[in-house]
């Protein structure tokens, strides 16, 4: 399928008489055969290589000795050269320290609890413990973090844990172009997983889906509102520099307060923190007065 879809846009783009082309695609892309046809016509290609696949490429891609570069804050890269000639194959190691932390806090989340579970194991009776025993060795998550003796018994795979370790914040790129500096590929690839963030928030926080319209004109309408939603997402972000989710969050505890008095009733904001004012100052937006209306008792 993969196949198809790289065969199809490069015959669309035939027509755009483009003297040069980069395809940077993902991981689920990156077959022989596909950088192949990707190549054609002097095309290129930046793409997402599976760190776990077993490829030896990969693995003495990764295994390069040399320092990191920073490029970006959260973002440093280093260049791995495997092979010679045709062979020749060109990686980028990309680090980002935070999403290191990250993978470090979730992994230590995950063996915690498996030692749970392992502990927990070790108090059933024979036949619940052999289904228990089978279903954890089993497990999508904890699986790989458990490895069986030759008595059958089940232990924290330390080995597994230090194999994981190796990838803690970082992602492999395969590049075609010579000519691409560091930066150009890290950023490249990284401009991707912003598009697939975009689709993400489209189908997911904006909730483009389901749409109750039949005629193409509100089909289009409904769209374009949820692309504007998404850009005035992306504008707030970048203005802030934090998160939607963050921002959201924060201009929330931002209230209104209904009195209701002998005299009639008042409507009144609450008063907005220090952080709830930088950013209506980032974004250009005035905070709501204070008092929002006075209705009087008639």
């Amino acid at each position: 399928m993969d196949m198809n879809v790289i065969e199809e846009v490069k015959k669309d783009l035939m027509g755009w008489r483009l003297g040069r082309i980069i395809h940077v695609m993902d991981r689920g892309f990156s077959s022989e055969e596909n950088l192949r046809i990707l190549q054609r016509g002097a095309g290129h290609y930046i793409i997402g290589e599976r760190m776990r696949a077993g490829k030896k490429d990969v693995e003495a891609a990764l295994s390069k000795r040399g320092r990191f570069h920073t490029i970006r804050e959260n973002l440093l890269v280093k260049e791995s050269i495997v092979g010679d000639g045709e062979a020749r194959k060109r990686y980028v190691i990309a680090y980002n320290p935070e999403e290191a932390e990250r993978d470090r806090r979730q992994r230590n989340e995950i063996i915690c609890a498996v030692e749970e579970q392992l502990e927990n194991l070790k108090q059933l009776p024979n036949e619940a413990h052999h289904k228990r025993a089978c279903a954890l060795r089993a497990h999508k998550v904890y699986g790989k973090y458990i490895r069986q003796l030759k008595d059958g018994t089940l232990k924290l795979n330390k080995q597994a844990i230090r194999d994981e370790e190796k990838y803690d914040g970082k992602y492999l790129i395969r590049t075609s172009d010579d000519t691409l500096s560091l930066e150009d590929i890290a950023l490249g690839y990284k401009q991707l997983l912003q598009v697939e963030s975009a689709f993400r928030t489209l189908k997911s926080t904006l909730n483009i889906r389901p749409m109750y319209h039949r005629l193409e004109r509100r089909i289009r309408a409904h769209i374009i509102i949820n692309w504007l939603a998404l850009l005035l997402v992306r504008l707030i972000e970048n203005e802030t520099g934090s998160s939607w989710d963050s921002v959201r969050r924060e201009v929330q505890r931002l209230q209104v307060g209904h009195f209701t008095t002998k005299d009639g009733d008042l409507y009144r904001t609450t008063t907005p923190t220090a952080k709830q004012k930088e950013i209506f100052n980032k974004v250009g937006v005035n905070l709501p007065p204070e008092i929002l209306e006075i209705k009087p008792k008639s």
